[in-house]
């Protein structure tokens, strides 16, 4: 009796088991592998996130600053210098799921008073500076290492409560990172320090800058604090640009160029801080100055007499030639039309104006077809002055299609009218750069739901060669905001083989 009533026991246990393990249809179906393995990437990208943030920075002296030094999951990867609370430089260094941050804590008096006491040492701070980088980044590799293979096992081990899935974990952590580190390596761009993007936050300006309304009532304040935002971004991009970027040589012909202003009177403050912070030898304005091209508009281009260097305009369609005639009495300025050309600055330049006048409706316009025609006679004229053993440097046209009707008559040439900037390298080798509005689309972005952005162009050329060498691309973030970015640029043959940058000058801090 007592054999069978076991048997009859084991089979109810096994019953028991299948009921509570299996559902009416059958025994329950295993997780689908893609779900296990899914479910562990999760763990294991999680777990390395929270090991970086918890032990995966490093703290290490760079020049005579105090930097900490993080590796963050990034979808774009590249580098962040952060100077808080002024803004961040921006470097596009390598392309992997990491990106690392810098965030510059403090200055260092003693390193720092060493270098004021000691100029000469300044020539070698690029070296030193690279030489911190390189012994910071090596000790994060290895922080960064243990932080990810310790979170990663430390939440798996919560997670699945199974030594050997932790030890998993952690080893797909080491993986990860491992292939972050050869993708970065593999992408890695040296020469991104020679374009490196500054975007910062004016913290200090006034509320009253905020709204729409505000700026119709107080944008006199706000065109100041515009102006003073300016020169605030461009001296700290000077100062913390320490890397190795290009450096114009104090002979170099400066040249801002700015385009559409649009009736906007805040472009003539933003335009007089430029001028002054980049010492600018001449100012290159690509046309639509105006809105409708009335005679009642002129007044508004008083402010050209005094902006501190040579004013070169050609007309665009919303420029009248009323508009022209005025301008052409203005001291300081010089107008161009139909290829004709001004030495200015070392450099000689040519232009035309609009063929076309869009605010008047009772005339047909002749679209992209008269703009190109415009541009053929410009480029003639080009070539005319080429003959005659005058050639010119830079051209300048309102709409990009003239512009483009120029390739291979001229190195540069300049234009406007899109409200957004284009650089390009044209077939011929001209090349091609185009300014988006310094007016913001002028003070109809009022109306608009995101205000149009402030720009405009310091263009580096060396006065020997007189050609370009760099540019800088400054962005205000339009009505009634006071964000700002600048952004060193190179042409793509600079880049190729760059030249050897002079040490820099000796400055007070």
């Amino acid at each position: 009796m007592a054999r069978p009533f076991h048997a009859a026991a084991a089979h109810v246990r096994r019953l028991r088991r299948s009921r509570v393990t299996a559902p009416a249809g059958g025994l329950a179906p295993a997780p689908h592998p893609w779900m296990r393995a899914s479910g562990l990437l999760a763990v294991v990208v999680l777990g390395a996130w929270l090991g970086l943030l918890v032990v995966g920075s490093v703290r290490t002296p760079v020049g005579p600053v105090d930097t900490t030094m993080t590796l963050r999951p990034s979808v774009s990867g590249g580098t962040k210098i952060d100077v808080s609370p002024l803004g961040a430089l921006h470097l596009d260094s390598h392309r992997a799921p990491v990106r690392l941050d810098v965030d510059v804590d403090q200055l260092d008096p003693e390193r720092s008073q060493a270098l004021v006491k000691h100029p000469e040492r300044l020539a070698g701070l690029q070296d030193e500076v690279a030489g911190d980088v390189a012994s910071g980044t090596r000790e994060l590799a290895v922080r960064s290492c243990v932080a990810v293979v310790s979170g990663a096992t430390a939440l798996g081990l919560v997670v699945y409560r199974r030594p050997r899935r932790a030890l998993a974990a952690g080893g797909l952590a080491l993986v990860l990172l491992a292939a972050s580190g050869v993708g970065a390596y593999a992408t890695w761009n040296p020469k991104s320090v020679l374009e490196p993007r500054f975007s910062g936050l004016l913290s200090s300006a006034p509320s009253v800058v905020g709204d729409a309304r505000s700026i119709v009532t107080e944008f006199d304040v706000y065109q100041q604090e515009l102006a003073r935002l300016v020169t605030n971004v461009t001296k700290l991009y000077d100062a913390t640009s320490t890397l190795p970027v290009y450096q114009p040589d104090p002979a170099t012909i400066r040249v801002l160029h700015v385009s559409d202003i649009h009736l906007n009177p805040a472009a003539w403050h933003i335009i007089g801080s430029l001028v002054e912070q980049y010492e600018i030898d001449v100012i290159i304005d690509s046309g639509d100055t105006m809105d409708h091209g009335t005679a009642a508009e002129n007044g508004f281009l008083d402010p050209v007499r005094d902006l501190g260097a040579p004013y070169v305009w050609v007309r665009g369609n919303h420029d009248s030639e009323a508009t022209q005639a005025h301008l052409r009495k203005t001291r300081n300025a010089h107008v161009l039309d139909q290829g004709s050309a001004v030495d200015v600055a070392g450099l000689r330049i040519a232009g035309t104006g609009d063929p076309q006048f869009t605010p008047d409706r009772t005339r047909p316009t002749g679209g992209k077809a008269s703009e190109q025609l415009a541009g053929m006679r410009l480029a003639s004229a080009l070539r005319d002055q080429k003959r005659a053993g005058t050639p010119v440097d830079i051209a300048v046209a309102h709409d990009p299609n003239a512009a483009r009707e120029t390739d291979g008559t001229v190195p540069l040439v300049l234009a406007g009218h899109v409200h957004h900037r284009v650089n390009e390298l044209l077939p011929l080798g001209t090349r091609l750069k185009v300014e988006g509005s310094t007016g913001g689309g002028g003070l109809r972005a009022v109306q608009n739901e995101k205000p149009e952005k402030v720009r405009a162009s310091v263009l580096y050329l060396d006065r020997p060669t007189r050609h370009l060498q760099a540019w800088d691309e400054i962005t205000l973030g339009g009505l009634g905001l006071t964000t700002a970015e600048v952004s060193r640029h190179l042409p793509e043959e600079n880049l190729k083989s760059p030249s050897p940058s002079p040490p820099p000058s000796t400055t007070s801090p």
